[in-house]
């Protein structure tokens, strides 16, 4: 049976561009794929799972996989259900319903959320993508991974890596580097002295650091065809009950006082963030352009959305969302209005309908605010130019968390405070 690219047209040349080549021939098992938002991780991993199962594209000839892996793509829930891994799929001829994997009797194909990652722990000999990294930390996700990583082989697929060196350890261990947490802790942590909670101060013999990162990051040079104009729209505060909170440290909305930093924090950033003169800026933006995203931090926001949107001027709209609350698709209307919560929707779907992002809170992290960008970065985006609305005060906190993100860093609350 002749499987060529005549059966779907697909070419080496079209199907993988040279720069996601380039680095499908520095992929090792262990790696991380380190690529921007839409620069085509998913299909360039997949392809290096294609290639080390036997697949090959030769003279322009599509060579089916001998005897393949089972395969496990662990990804977001939004990501999951929007069905791309099931198209990138569809190109080698598999699919996770086993009646239309006809090239490959028996081979187990599975797309699952990272919610439900420990339910492939005990798996042995498979093939894993790990989409959208998570795995920093020492929690139950962590736990998991390193269990599927000694038993199987797997890469990991990334926009952005890590924030700082501890974001790593879950995968240097992995990689055998070092014996677990401790012993890279032992040999590269300083904590502070002056904290009532372990903080790391700085870390020791980076050197190595950087060549252990060197060896399993695979990066893709991968230049964009799209220019990113980035708009600070400056919106007003309520100036007095602003200082009033800082002051006296008094929660104006519980009525009682703040002992916490996290929680001085939350209470500026909703006095700042609720001013009537934000919702006037959004409405000023819209008046603009037909279709636009709105990521948001709170429920409090999501409500004056809502409330907004509800008003007859945009009636004409139709409005969705992908949040705690719903999980909604893209609209397809020629006029939409798309809310989405950070911590929900940064992630793990694209959208080339619209050339617009409005931002109407900052988020603490410029990790999360890049991948928030990268929702209509992509490569087969219609758009030469997108634009990025930044609404933001004059507010301390409002400058401060521009400043971490202007330098890439996540904001520290504690260290905006004051308080140790």
């Amino acid at each position: 049976m002749d499987y060529s690219n005549q059966r779907r047209g697909i070419t080496l040349t079209d199907f993988l561009r040279d720069y996601q080549m380039e680095a499908v021939n520095k992929m090792k098992n262990g790696c991380i794929l380190n690529g921007g938002t839409g620069s085509g991780k998913s299909r360039t991993g997949l392809y290096y799972y294609f290639k080390e199962n036997g697949g090959s594209f030769v003279n322009q000839e599509f060579v089916p996989m001998k005897n393949p892996q089972n395969l496990y793509i662990i990804t977001t829930a939004m990501k999951r259900d929007s069905h791309e891994w099931d198209f990138e799929l569809a190109n080698y001829r598999m699919s996770v319903h086993p009646d239309k994997n006809e090239l490959y009797p028996g081979q187990i194909v599975v797309i699952d959320s990272w919610n439900n990652i420990k339910k492939y722990s005990e798996i042995q000999r498979g093939f894993f993508i790990f989409d959208e990294d998570r795995v920093t930390g020492s929690g139950a996700w962590v736990k998991a991974f390193q269990k599927i990583a000694k038993n199987n082989n797997w890469i990991i697929l990334s926009a952005t890596p890590g924030d700082c060196w501890a974001d790593y350890i879950p995968v240097f261990v992995a990689n055998g580097f070092y014996k677990n947490k401790t012993e890279f802790c032992r040999e590269h942590v300083v904590y502070s002295r002056f904290t009532k909670y372990p903080q790391i101060d700085r870390y020791l013999n980076t050197g190595r650091l950087v060549r252990l990162r060197n060896s399993i990051l695979i990066d893709m040079d991968f230049h964009r065809h799209t220019v990113q104009h980035h708009i600070d729209i400056s919106v007003s505060y309520d100036i007095p009950k602003y200082k009033d909170v800082m002051r006296n440290r008094w929660d104006p909305y519980k009525d009682e006082p703040i002992q916490q930093a996290s929680q001085l924090c939350y209470i500026l950033r909703r006095i700042v963030n609720t001013d009537e003169s934000r919702v006037v800026a959004l409405m000023e933006i819209l008046e603009k352009v037909p279709r636009a995203i709105i990521f948001y931090n709170f429920d409090y926001e999501r409500e004056m959305l809502l409330h907004l949107f509800s008003d007859d001027e945009y009636i004409g709209y139709e409005v969705a969302e992908w949040s705690g609350h719903a999980h909604q698709p893209v609209p397809d209307a020629k006029r939409w209005i798309y809310l989405v919560q950070y911590t929900a929707g940064c992630e793990g779907w694209n959208c080339i309908k619209t050339d617009t992002i409005i931002f109407f809170s900052q988020n603490y992290s410029y990790k999360v605010t890049e991948q928030a960008c990268g929702r209509i970065d992509r490569l087969n985006t219609p758009y030469h130019d997108l634009y990025f609305y930044h609404l933001k005060s004059r507010s301390g906190i409002d400058m401060a968390i521009t400043k971490a993100l202007n330098k890439k860093k996540k904001f520290n609350e504690r260290k905006f405070v004051g308080w140790n």
